[in-house]
């Protein structure tokens, strides 16, 4: 009889490092490039908090770096970590009467193109990320955030025009805020990161923020 292979179990976690250290660095420098091209314009900075206030839906890639981040965060900094914790879960307790989805799991519902119902759409606009530090605005897993906080600030395509922050290019002209727009990654890289997520153990479908890490916390 021949040997057989012992699986390697750690292979999907070192796979999934891999694709999201390329795919971090690729969203990194895509915004380092729109904020030169921003110039004066693009106004993000340490204390501003105007982007983490309001649910957003994430993926499994991005939900599987939260928990990696919030887990190094309580080798680095134990106490921070516990206020982290703490901030989830009174914000899933207030968010999970309503949540559209499966409160077991965190998994929102989708309609039939994949995307969170309309009910998600007026869902929790004014709830602030748990891992916004309240007293100085800025983020505790900075270096772990999702993809939707890493494109926030410089416009973004998105079909009829540019998704631009509201407190950024208030007196820029048309030509612009064209010059300044981010590319993301494309869809299918994003898929494929998502998919090698699941594979490393993360929950498929999306999620919320607040979910996650109070998650983590249990």
């Amino acid at each position: 009889m021949g040997d057989h292979p012992i699986p390697d179990s750690h292979q999907p976690q070192a796979n999934f490092q891999s694709q999201d250290s390329a795919f971090v660095a690729l969203i990194d420098g895509a915004f380092a490039d729109a904020a030169k091209r921003s110039g004066p314009h693009l106004l993000c900075k340490a204390g501003c908090a105007q982007c983490c206030v309001g649910v957003f839906a994430i993926g499994s890639a991005d939900a599987l770096r939260l928990n990696q981040g919030l887990v190094a965060l309580a080798h680095q900094d134990p106490e921070r970590a516990v206020r982290v914790r703490e901030r989830a879960a009174t914000s899933w307790a207030r968010l999970a009467p309503r949540f559209p989805g499966n409160t077991a799991t965190g998994a929102l519902e989708l309609d039939p193109s994949g995307d969170p119902v309309d009910a998600f759409e007026d869902f929790a606009n004014h709830e602030p990320c748990p891992a916004l530090d309240p007293e100085h605005g800025t983020c505790d897993l900075y270096a772990w955030r999702p993809q939707t906080c890493r494109v926030f600030g410089p416009p973004i395509a998105d079909g009829e025009g540019y998704g631009v922050c509201e407190l950024c290019f208030q007196s820029a002209s048309p030509q612009e805020v064209a010059q300044a727009v981010i590319t993301p990654p494309s869809e299918e890289r994003s898929r494929t990161l998502d998919e090698a997520a699941v594979a490393a153990g993360a929950a498929p479908g999306a999620t919320i923020v607040a979910f996650v890490l109070q998650a983590e916390a249990a």
